[in-house]
């Protein structure tokens, strides 16, 4: 039996999180790659691994563990390998900068990202389709209905552009309080691997201006890309505009124009 199997997208900001952990860790995985668009996650077969219906699950010796940060923490739990502070002051630190990440920035990508990427998918559907989707998702109806098949309105567009910007303030913060190169300082930790898909997902689709005043976050961008386990993780077609190639001809101005913003 496969000691550890993941179960991702390639393009999923959660899924990469735990790509670069088990690639950190140096710990051979079997990937399953789940075609979210045509439904793979929500198939039977999935849900009995993950009832909620989404990505990432990672089967260990036969036992699912859901939900990427749960899962970040398992694998270090099992195999410490320095990526959480020994002591309990510096492990709560890092939780409660997780806690952040997990409820201000990683929540806000993804509305720019459905709307300049994914939207199209789903303005293919009829209303009856569409529905039926949003009705199957658990974890992601009230989402998907908020975008509609319109694509999200202005000011959803713009509350997550704000909370985006709250998070790169954050991070800048973190940075300059315990002086880099990583958020807590010396030590790389699951604090950065759950923000890395924020920060390469706002530059892969031109978001890059909000730390233009915040050289900190840059420099912290190309040393977490000079890592060992960055290429791993982020194999050719993970980032999004590797996937819908238009997405490199549009001006940043105009990316989040589309859909009629």
């Amino acid at each position: 039996m496969q000691d550890f199997i993941l179960y991702n997208a390639p393009q999923s900001t959660c899924s990469q999180r735990v790509r670069y952990v088990l690639n950190a860790k140096g710990l051979a995985f079997k990937e399953h790659k789940l075609d979210l668009f045509t439904g793979d996650q929500l198939k039977p077969e999935y849900l009995a691994i993950n009832p909620n219906g989404v990505v990432p699950s990672l089967v260990h010796q036969g036992r699912a563990v859901t939900d990427s940060a749960v899962i970040m923490e398992y694998l270090e739990d099992i195999l410490p390998g320095g990526l959480r502070p020994r002591d309990a002051f510096g492990a709560a630190t890092m939780r409660a900068m997780m806690r952040f990440i997990d409820e201000v920035p990683t929540p806000a990508i993804r509305v720019p990202s459905y709307n300049l990427a994914f939207l199209p998918h789903y303005q293919a559907m009829t209303a009856e389709e569409f529905q039926a989707v949003c009705d199957a998702k658990p974890l992601r109806r009230e989402f998907l209905m908020k975008m509609g098949r319109s694509g999200f309105p202005e000011p959803e567009m713009e509350e997550a552009l704000g909370r985006l910007e709250r998070g790169v303030q954050r991070m800048a913060a973190w940075l300059s309080d315990n002086g880099g190169p990583w958020v807590m300082g010396d030590q790389l930790t699951l604090a950065d691997i759950a923000i890395m898909p924020v920060i390469v997902r706002m530059d892969d689709i031109g978001l890059s201006s909000m730390w233009a005043e915040m050289p900190a976050i840059q420099r912290w961008l190309d040393a977490i890309r000079a890592t060992g386990a960055f290429a791993e993780t982020y194999y050719y077609g993970s980032l999004l505009t590797e996937k819908y190639p238009h997405l490199k001809t549009a001006k940043p101005e105009l990316r989040l124009a589309g859909s009629g913003l």
